[in-house]
């Protein structure tokens, strides 16, 4: 006998599933809107749908179907009127600019990930995972595109001061490494900011490498070095005073090793600066935050198949705050304090290895 169903909750969650559906689509619009520059056009001021098109360079009947997207989904707003659009300030706040605050890059992951997906569905039923190799180069453009305007904003100012007396460490001259630094943008905004460190930018991908020190050799920095290397081989020596790794410990195929390999390099008065993203280990603790399904979601089209990919620990976005704190013990860390990154969906932790015993 098959239950009952309440009607009402079966038309509560098929609006709920519409609407899932409907913010998928909306991400493509904000992708098309950041990719043609039509948030910074529209920023400018109210306009039709010709005048809009007439701003950005482009095509008038794309841009008015467009600007009914962004009306109806709430981006923009419509005065019928004077048929003119509105890009309000606050929304503009995070669709365009070069702060942190600027959201429209991060619009690029949702079609990223979506190539992927049969691959990635195929692994259900076969186990295994998706190759990192498989996701470049656009997953190296996608990152790059959404850490990129939070290093630039938030790295010196808001990340690395969470360690007390670390900015004047810096400011004085000190060893650093990036370990998994990607295209090394954070490498080259500590070095162009603490011209008396050195710093070094470690990641296995020699073509991400290769831009960190194209980046740098622009900027004209001469403390910078970039070196391709699987982390999990991370020599003991020389020892660094700093140590930093950005959102790139979930995903490893061995984490347990490279946080090992990181405090073998690590001077005995050292920091090691881990930022990762804000979740518990438990579930239940992780039901109703906003920001969760955002992660577990991510982590099965991306972070937890790369690992299990190369027979890795699989440990995924949402690894939480105890079974870091238990890793990073494990590792030799001695003292672990985590603290809210600026914006809400990432924690720091500053590790330190114990004291010398006398």
């Amino acid at each position: 006998m098959e239950p009952a169903l309440d009607r009402q909750r079966v038309q509560e969650f098929a609006r709920k599933l519409f609407g899932l559906y409907t913010s998928g689509l909306l991400t493509l619009m904000v992708q098309i809107g950041f990719r043609t520059g039509l948030f910074e056009a529209a920023a400018r001021g109210p306009a039709t749908s010709a005048e809009l098109a007439e701003r950005a360079g482009l095509d008038e009947r794309y841009v008015r179907e467009w600007l009914a997207a962004m009306a109806t989904g709430g981006v923009a707003e419509y005065d019928a009127e004077t048929r003119r659009f509105t890009l309000p300030p606050e929304h503009a706040t995070c669709l365009t600019g070069t702060s942190s605050r600027n959201l429209a890059p991060a619009s690029q992951t949702l079609t990223m990930l979506a190539r992927r997906l049969p691959e990635v569905t195929e692994c259900f039923r076969t186990g295994g995972g998706v190759p990192y190799a498989a996701y470049r180069p656009d997953f190296t453009e996608s990152q790059d595109a959404s850490w990129r305007l939070l290093y630039d904003g938030l790295l010196v100012k808001g990340f690395l001061p969470v360690a007390t007396g670390l900015p004047e460490r810096l400011a004085a001259g000190i060893r650093v490494a990036d370990v998994g630094c990607g295209t090394g943008h954070a490498v080259n905004v500590m070095a162009r900011a603490y011209p008396r460190s050195s710093f070094v930018g470690y990641d296995w991908s020699e073509e991400a490498v290769a831009r960190g020190r194209d980046e740098a050799r622009g900027l004209g920095l001469a403390n910078t070095r970039f070196e391709a290397l699987d982390v999990t081989r991370l020599p003991a020596e020389p020892k660094f005073d700093l140590i930093t790794t950005f959102d790139a410990v979930h995903d490893q195929r061995d984490p347990a090793t490279v946080l090992c390999r990181i405090a073998g390099a690590l001077a005995p008065d050292g920091v090691y600066l881990m930022v990762e993203p804000r979740a518990s280990s438990r579930l239940e603790d992780n039901l109703g935050n906003p920001f969760t399904p955002y992660m577990y979601a991510i982590s099965v089209l991306h972070c937890l198949t790369v690992s299990l990919a190369e027979g890795g620990a699989g440990l995924g976005t949402a690894w939480g705050e105890q079974t870091a704190r238990r890793l990073l013990a494990e590792a030799g860390f001695g003292a672990v304090e985590v603290f809210d990154a600026p914006g809400p969906q990432n924690s720091i932790f500053v590790c330190r290895l114990p004291a010398p015993v006398r």
